[in-house]
């Protein structure tokens, strides 16, 4: 059985989910709540398997509540509401750790099954917001990559294909190897050998401290 909090502050969208969801085989809805505070004590209160959560909400917003929800209850699947793709929302949810989006609009079957999903470890992405992430991820790991200190970089001995540096860009950024399969579209397992290779030329296992030494190589 897996259990669902509900967090919107729209009363007819956060009943309208818990009818749908009620009635299906294996889902129980462990709470509903309006706003982001509430969210975070219920998800601690209930420990549900997966959090709907809205992005926009009274008090504390979705994105904010999601991190909290993550850094205490990291195992909680969260995957945020929206009837919209806007780039700053997306990028932010994925980086404070959030499993996915769904689209209020998606037909229930579609929920339902992105929730099973979600709870097989799939990062869920719609199209829509696939399109609009990889849009804006594109241009900021172009950017970011040129933080890199190619003078640095040839003084220790380094050498990062274009498809390591933006996979280097995004560890730095904090992001988790299965964040980054999602927003690169590569499969997590080829994103696991791209980081060990990166962990091989930097003469360490460790990521905490190969970030620290990518860290190093950013121009100052």
């Amino acid at each position: 059985m897996i259990s669902i909090l509900i967090a919107d502050d729209q009363r007819l969208l956060r009943e309208g989910l818990q009818t749908i969801l009620q009635a299906e085989d294996g889902l129980n809805i462990a709470g509903l709540c309006e706003n982001g505070l509430e969210a975070v004590r219920m998800a601690k209160e209930c420990r549900p398997d997966v959090v709907l959560m809205d992005i926009k909400m009274p008090l504390m917003d979705g994105i904010e509540a999601m991190k909290q929800i993550k850094r205490e209850l990291p195992d909680t699947i969260v995957l945020m509401l929206t009837t919209f793709a806007e780039d700053r929302f997306i990028v932010d949810a994925m980086a404070g750790g959030a499993d996915g989006f769904l689209l209020k609009d998606m037909p229930s079957r579609i929920i339902v099954q992105t929730i099973h999903e979600a709870k097989n470890g799939n990062v869920i992405l719609p199209a829509q917001v696939a399109s609009r992430l990889a849009a804006k991820l594109s241009v900021l790991s172009e950017e970011r990559a040129d933080t890199l200190d190619e003078a640095k970089i040839k003084e220790r001995g380094y050498a990062f294909t274009e498809r390591e540096r933006r996979i280097i860009v995004l560890m730095i950024e904090g992001y988790t190897n299965r964040q980054i399969s999602s927003m690169l579209f590569m499969s997590e397992g080829t994103v696991r050998n791209y980081v060990s290779v990166i962990y091989n030329k930097l003469g360490t296992s460790d990521r905490q401290n190969a970030i620290s030494i990518l860290k190093g190589l950013l121009m100052e």
